[in-house]
């Protein structure tokens, strides 16, 4: 039970700060009607569990294996970060609820994947804080840390879209608009933040 426990805080603290993940999710609780919202919060779980369990299984030793398997992730990675930002910048929301705002479903599920596997932090962070957490506990006991991990991501996502979802009526346009903005420009520098550790990396082999 003790492992259980420390999985399911860690992947709390893993996924509560604000990112790419929390950011899709909050801006299609408030876009989208309830059933969108949920069908989203479960499909960025699926991303997000089934990384963690790369993450916790393997993916760090993989990209510590290469410098330049963490070059092409850092170069690729910032450049969708990026171009994810400018699409909020650009976005022009709506709270009329009288006017369907269904995204497809494809469309749904490949952003989803882009801000969890394209997440080059996501893929570095989560490889050495569960890669590294793994390395500490008794093999019997890390099926239970990891599930206690999944539970987590489930906690937080679904209990972030219920409460935004609850609540979205107290949003107006402008105010969607704002957090549109401020979400857009959060992302591009944070896009702009990887690409500068692609170039650090980079500069010393030319």
């Amino acid at each position: 039970m003790v492992y259980f426990i420390q999985g399911l805080t860690m992947g709390l603290a893993y996924v509560a700060p604000i990112g790419l993940q929390n950011l899709f999710v909050i801006n299609t609780a408030l876009t989208q009607k309830k059933s969108r919202v949920f069908i989203t919060a479960l499909i960025v779980i699926f991303f997000d569990v089934t990384l963690a369990l790369a993450c916790f299984f393997g993916i760090g030793a993989i990209m510590q294996s290469s410098e330049y398997i963490q070059m092409g992730i850092l170069l690729i990675g910032s450049l969708i970060v990026v171009w994810i930002g400018i699409s909020l910048l650009r976005a022009h929301d709506t709270m009329d609820t009288s006017t369907k705002v269904d995204v497809p479903l494809l469309k749904v599920i490949t952003t989803a994947c882009i801000v969890t596997w394209f997440n080059p932090q996501a893929l570095i962070d989560g490889s050495m804080m569960l890669g590294a957490f793994r390395a500490t506990l008794p093999e019997a006991e890390s099926t239970k840390f990891i599930i206690g991990v999944a539970l987590a991501s489930f906690t937080w996502f679904l209990g972030l879209s219920t409460i935004l979802s609850i609540f979205s009526g107290k949003f107006t346009d402008k105010i969607l608009r704002i957090i549109n903005i401020v979400c857009g420009i959060v992302i591009i520098f944070y896009g702009i933040k990887l690409f500068v550790n692609f170039v650090q990396m980079l500069l010393p082999l030319l």
